[in-house]
């Protein structure tokens, strides 16, 4: 499994709008692309404008070849892109060692 961990940074003052929108992304457009296998979202305390996005994949070309060139991304940036702030800084990761469920 595969990690995509997405650092958002969203406008001042849309964090209502923006908790909204990711949820009904992820919900409406990214669960249903191949290879998905859940996701977190964490808001910022310190930093309310900031959210870290946390989606587990089966394989890597599963994000980066089966959803960002499919038609699928270009309808999930379009939910969530006009409240960024900046370009996400997206990363992949592989698990290393966890603690017990």
């Amino acid at each position: 499994m595969i990690l995509e961990l997405a650092d958002i940074r969203i406008q001042p003052g849309q964090q209502a709008a923006f908790d909204e929108a990711i949820q009904r992304g992820l919900s409406t457009v990214i669960s249903g692309a191949k290879g998905f296998q859940g996701f977190k979202v964490n808001k910022g305390i310190e930093s309310p404008e900031r959210y870290v996005l946390q989606i587990f994949w089966d394989t890597l070309e599963d994000h980066t070849v089966g959803f960002r060139e499919s038609p699928a991304f270009a309808e999930w940036r379009a939910i969530v892109g006009p409240f960024f702030a900046a370009p996400p800084v997206v990363e992949h990761f592989t698990l290393l060692a966890k603690s017990g469920d």
